[in-house]
């Protein structure tokens, strides 16, 4: 029988799953599996500067992809490094496969060199696990064939998300025999996704047809399970207006005329019209989390006491979790959907028609846009954000992908830049990790080489880890970074100032109180990263499409836009001001009612956070 290094067997697996980049950082328990990946191209192995930078930069890969990423890190230092990256992979719902040296199995418990032991010895690994699906550590070679296929299917099925394969270094070092690794030659490597019992979408389809009011809630569940066209097929037959979640931007065209777009703080009043009143919503793989709820405040965005809620998704746990639902559902939303509409088509052949309804809805839509256009052709510098999302997107191809940050460049962009091309735009929303956008552009752009990556950042978040700027040029990734630079925190800052009237702690300035921002242009070229650093609102635009033109061409770009820093309108409610400036109206997380038994109207809501 021959025999094989482990470290080039579990690369050889790699490259039968067709994975074709491990994002990593390099450190004295993994050399061996740097050396195996140096003699087998078949997996390009893609070094970073800093393992958060590796962890983010595979899960935008993995978003575009919908296949389990992989990420290899050191121990240590390196395992709390990467965590960040993890977490917002698992809070999203990414699936990921991560590969973490160790330290040699002999010398547990003995303090070598980067070894964390304080609970027992060698659980290093736990670090990550509060984030992971499953952490595996390998205590013997001969399981790591089963523990490898068993890592992949549970990351990609079910709710996807992280795991661990933690391998101590003198593991990737011994021989094998190659037929030990068999079993992975037969195992499938997709996981068959389940319907819905029959029974559930029969009732759900009866719901639908008998609601005068109905709304189908979509959730970054459509988008995992490629379900777009499915989730407009039953719309369009009913026609059902249809609202989504942050992570749902892109389920349906922001253009469709029955999306009425986002729910909860950074929803709109026209959205929450629909939601608050509806007598049936169907809830779509989202947990109804707080920031798409307005904090649960109940008259807000939703509605219980008005309101019955159906709900399917993925992931057990999820269902029910914030609000009742009659009827809860276990399975894929693209065959679900498919079920219902079939069941749909049994009960009313014809469909049915709301007169006014999409009328209405491309009125408010324009309203809307007309509220903007002033602000949005503003050539005042620094920049508003609105005309930076106005120049962006006059520029941008239709399929261009985005990868946004936090602040203005996420929350202004879900609430004001339309996406109408499905997974074309991904958000950090369970973690919102300040530093995502800048290093998961450089997967997306690996996922989709043919097409435009951008991400829209800000300073803070840039600032984080500029790192991926050597990542790039170094792998040669293409994309381009817009840095919309305000010199502050500005999310937290506007919360801070409109709370507590001081910037404190959110803006950036030197000793002296100056304002301080780097030139992050100039930073950009010492990497050796083509830029621009825009000096008046009309030199943005032309900038952009020189950036377009440079990624084209194959190579990496960064604008920065000095911009002033306006806050994203909030006409949802957020438990945080009512917590910092406590509302007479306002009680322990909930909305006091009225004499008249009615909740306080969404407008008051709205004043009160703008305040």
């Amino acid at each position: 029988m021959s025999k094989k290094l482990v470290s080039d067997l579990i690369v050889d697996y790699l490259a039968r799953r067709d994975v074709e980049y491990v994002f990593g950082l390099c450190g004295h328990t993994v050399i061996g599996m740097l050396d195996a990946f140096n003699r087998n191209p078949k997996v390009k192995y893609i070094s970073n500067r800093h393992e958060a930078v590796a962890s983010t930069a595979a899960d935008g890969y993995a978003r575009l992809t919908h296949k389990a990423s992989v990420v290899m890190c050191h121990l240590g230092p390196g395992l709390t490094n990467v965590l960040t990256g993890v977490a917002n992979a698992s809070f999203d719902s990414i699936p990921m496969v991560v590969i973490a040296g160790d330290v040699p199995s002999y010398y547990f418990g003995r303090h070598p060199h980067q070894e964390v032991n304080m609970h027992a010895d060698g659980d290093q690994y736990k670090i990550l696990e509060p984030v992971c699906k499953r952490c595996w550590r390998i205590d013997d070679v001969e399981a790591l064939p089963y523990i490898m296929d068993k890592a992949f299917r549970l990351a990609e099925s079910g709710r996807p998300g992280p795991v661990l394969i933690d391998v101590p270094m003198d593991m990737f070092s011994r021989e094998m025999e190659e037929d030990l690794w068999a079993r992975t030659y037969k195992d499938s490597h997709v996981t068959m996704r389940p319907a819905l019992d029959p029974a559930a979408a029969k009732a759900i389809a009866e719901k639908l047809v008998n609601a005068q009011n109905p709304v189908l809630h979509a959730g970054g569940g459509i988008l995992l399970s490629q379900a777009s066209e499915e989730l407009a097929s039953l719309a369009e037959f009913l026609d059902i207006p249809v609202s989504r979640t942050l992570m749902g931007q892109g389920c349906l065209s922001d253009r469709h005329p029955l999306m009425i777009g986002q729910t909860g703080f950074w929803g709109m009043e026209f959205t929450h019209s629909f939601t608050v009143n509806a007598d049936v919503i169907l809830g779509l793989g989202t947990r109804f989390a707080e920031a798409d709820s307005s904090s649960w405040y109940q008259g807000v965005t939703f509605d219980p006491d008005k309101t019955t809620f159906l709900q399917i998704d993925i992931d057990p746990t999820e269902i029910g979790r914030n609000y009742p639902v009659e009827i809860g559902a276990i399975g894929d939303l693209k065959i679900g959907l498919t079920q219902i509409l079939e069941e749909v088509k049994k009960i009313c052949p014809e469909g049915k028609k709301r007169p006014g309804l999409r009328e209405k809805i491309a009125q408010a839509k324009a309203a809307f846009k007309e509220s903007n256009k002033a602000i949005s052709d503003d050539a005042r510098f620094p920049m508003t954000p609105q005309r930076i999302l106005r120049d962006v997107k006059a520029v941008l191809p239709e399929d261009a992908v985005i990868f946004t940050d936090v602040g203005w460049n996420k929350n202004g962009v879900a609430q004001q830049f339309d996406v109408t091309v499905p997974g074309s735009i991904h958000h950090s929303s369970g973690l919102a990790t300040m530093g995502f956008g800048a290093s998961a552009v450089l997967g997306g752009k690996l996922a989709a080489p043919e097409r435009i990556c951008l991400t829209l950042t800000g300073d803070g978040g840039f600032g984080v880890n500029p790192t991926c700027l050597a990542t790039a040029v170094e792998q040669g990734i293409a994309c381009t970074w817009v840095v919309m630079n305000n010199s502050a925190f500005g999310t937290i800052a506007g919360l801070e100032n409109a709370n507590y009237k001081t910037f404190f702690g959110t803006k950036f300035h030197t000793p002296d109180g100056q304002p301080y921002t780097p030139c992050w242009a100039d930073v950009a070229k010492a990497y050796g990263v083509e830029s621009i650093r825009c000096t008046c609102a009309e030199e943005f635009k032309p900038a952009m499409e020189k950036a377009i033109a440079a990624n084209k061409a194959g190579r990496p770009f960064l604008v920065e836009a000095p911009m002033e820093n306006i806050v994203v309108p909030t006409p949802g409610c957020w438990n945080i001001n009512d917590i910092y400036s406590p509302n007479e109206l306002v009680k322990e997380g909930k909305l006091v009612k009225k004499e008249n038994g009615q909740y306080v109207s969404p407008n008051h809501a709205k004043s009160h956070n703008a305040k």
